[in-house]
């Protein structure tokens, strides 16, 4: 018998003035490096990279649930609300797991969604992080899809999100990893992607922040799969130059979900990316 590297305990904070407790997993010692999911899944993304023994061995690995997500509840009385992400409640909730967690200026690592709000805390609390790497991450993505299908009575959600994620997964990733993250998909909660999505797809504030970031103070790494559609290397080349001085790569043979649906394939980007940020677990020692 053997135990993953990873460990998993559960965190309360306070949102909106709601108490929530938020599943929480970790993997290695070192530098923080918070990692967040995208719409509609949860820390199963990152799994990969968790128990990558050379990655842990200097880098402390944090993924956690967003409410309403894998194994982190909804607040009481979620059967009578709409779930619909805010900008305002995502920037919250990161805050308040890295105050619950004691991290000291953590670099910020999300994907998708986690890529958007990760350019939105870059440019408006800079001094919580030590530096952003903002995965599938762009100004904007206006739906060229309709969300509503997502929750309807006469579908399934799950189906119909893993069928829109099908879409933006590369060709070339493995396809039992391809199926794994479908299947998380598959189990999201009612209405959790739709909610997500229209963070994702009508929330437009961060367009006129990017020249606010200081990438002198916090560097800005972003990174965009050769075959993602619904964020494609142009978008995120065009998000790259609204930051001055935020760098991009462009990953051959990767889609959306690089870290869950092609591990072995995003590990050397992630790699790089990680030594373009500051090491202040070092330095502090």
């Amino acid at each position: 018998m053997t135990f993953e590297l990873i460990t998993g305990r559960y965190l309360a904070v306070t949102v909106e003035g709601v108490p929530r407790r938020i599943y929480v997993e970790e993997a290695g010692q070192g530098r923080p490096v918070l990692c967040l999911h995208t719409a509609g899944a949860d820390t199963r993304q990152w799994r990969h990279l968790m128990n990558d023994p050379e990655i842990t061995a200097s880098n402390r690995l944090i993924a956690f649930d967003m409410p309403w997500h894998g194994k982190s509840l909804p607040p009481e009385g979620f059967e009578a609300q709409e779930y619909l992400l805010t900008t305002e409640a995502y920037v919250e909730t990161v805050l308040a797991v890295i105050e619950g967690l004691g991290l000291d200026r953590p670099v910020l690592a999300g994907c998708s969604m986690g890529g958007r709000i990760a350019l939105q805390l870059a440019a408006l609390h800079p001094e919580k992080f030590s530096g952003f790497i903002a995965i599938e991450a762009s100004d904007f993505q206006p739906a060229w899809y309709d969300i509503d299908w997502f929750h309807r009575p006469d579908a399934h959600g799950g189906e119909m999100g893993a069928s829109l994620v099908s879409a933006n997964i590369s060709p070339h990733a493995p396809d039992a990893e391809r199926w794994n993250t479908l299947w998380m998909f598959m189990q999201s909660g009612p209405g959790v992607f739709r909610g997500d999505l229209s963070f994702y797809t009508q929330d437009d504030s961060l367009i006129a922040r990017l020249p606010d970031i200081d990438t002198s103070q916090t560097p800005v790494h972003i990174l965009v799969g050769a075959y993602d559609l619904t964020c494609t290397p142009e978008d995120a080349a065009r998000t790259a130059r609204a930051i001055p001085g935020a760098t991009l790569t462009v990953m051959d043979e990767l889609g959306h979900f690089p870290m869950s649906e092609h591990p072995e394939g995003f590990r050397p980007f992630f790699v790089e990316a990680l030594g373009k940020m500051p090491d202040t677990a070092s330095k502090a020692a």
